[in-house]
């Protein structure tokens, strides 16, 4: 019997590598040998309360690797193939989210294999660490999308992790005439201008409204009170002053989309919405965009390595996932395999 191993949710705040048997693909699926596997801010999530999820919880959701394996039945895809993989995609649940799989171990079955449902190829020449991020980055695409973006627009983006990041580079490849962000970490705001954004605002040092009049222009809210002309604002940040910056800031028919989790319900002025008649929507996973987005990220191979801030072998993975867990230590970590 051939073994691999396998991270697994524990006590809060901890994690098992445990062995497993090497599973076996049956006629309709294939065996994916890992290469690299981003860690993702719901896996912090699910590791510092596991008891959200029914513990042990496999996990790992952004993955890129290798086809070893082939089933009789699958077509279209043979052993050698690079891929990337949709994890919402599997039959037994979400691939690293409470499903019976997770893409942290050295060995992930793709059930009911079908290319560009499950998985998909990606190029020789993209990296497997940065094909990692097609999930994420399908994330942030997605959310991108709900805001709908026009070429003569500006926006905000709150919060420069990942996504936030991410949306950056789609908003700039979308064509969005001015991008600013915001955050509090001067180190990931210089990042931000690195991939791509117009301006940056330290919100904890500056006046978010201020700043937007100063870059975006003046406009009105529907009463003629004087807002920034900022078309669209995006939460990437997950805090309840996000929201109200944008709300209180927003001129007539402005647009917030919320992607990043708040931890707790938050009050809202619904006054200030009415009187901007503001859109607010939010965003949830990659309806369709997770394999819309890995020929881009192939082309701009260099652009999305920017976002990777630490490359961890698997065989450190108890210390990759001790960085997560600690606030401000690493952005986006990608665990790699031999």
């Amino acid at each position: 019997m051939k073994l691999t191993k396998r991270v697994e949710t524990a006590e809060p705040g901890q994690i098992t590598v445990r062995d497993i048997e090497v599973p076996k693909p049956g006629e309709n699926d294939v065996l994916v040998r890992m290469r690299a596997c981003g860690i993702c801010g719901s896996d912090v999530t699910m590791i510092s309360s596991p008891r959200v999820r029914e513990a042990p919880t496999p996990l790992g959701h952004e993955p890129a690797g290798e086809v070893v394996e082939v089933g009789n039945a699958v077509v279209d895809i043979q052993v050698g193939d690079r891929v990337v993989i949709n994890p919402m995609a599997a039959p037994s649940g979400i691939i690293g989210n409470g499903g019976a799989l997770g893409a942290l171990t050295e060995y992930l079955l793709i059930e009911n294999a079908m290319l560009g449902v499950g998985l998909n190829r990606i190029p020789d020449s993209l990296p497997f660490t940065v094909a990692a991020l097609n999930e994420p980055m399908a994330v942030a695409r997605h959310f991108v999308n709900r805001a709908n973006p026009g070429p003569e627009e500006t926006a905000i983006v709150f919060g420069a992790g990942p996504i936030g990041l991410g949306a950056v580079i789609w908003l700039k490849l979308r064509g969005v005439k001015h991008v600013v962000v915001a955050d509090v970490v001067p180190s990931r705001l210089e990042l931000a201008l690195e991939v791509g954004a117009d301006a940056v605002i330290n919100s904890a040092q500056q006046d978010v409204g201020k700043e937007l009049t100063k870059l975006h222009g003046a406009a009105m809210n529907g009463v003629g009170q004087p807002r920034p002309a900022t078309d669209i604002y995006l939460d990437a940040a997950g805090v309840g002053v996000v929201l109200d910056t944008a709300i209180s800031n927003a001129k007539l028919h402005a647009r917030l989309v919320m992607v990043a989790g708040h931890r707790q319900p938050e009050s809202i002025d619904t006054a200030a919405m009415l009187m901007s008649e503001l859109t607010f929507s939010a965003s949830l996973g990659y309806p369709t965009e997770i394999f819309e987005v890995t020929e881009q990220i192939a082309e701009h191979a260099d652009l999305f390595a920017k976002l990777i801030s630490h490359e961890i072998p698997f065989t450190e993975v108890e210390r990759a996932i001790q960085l997560a867990l600690t606030p401000g230590a690493a952005d986006k970590i990608v665990i790699t395999f031999p």
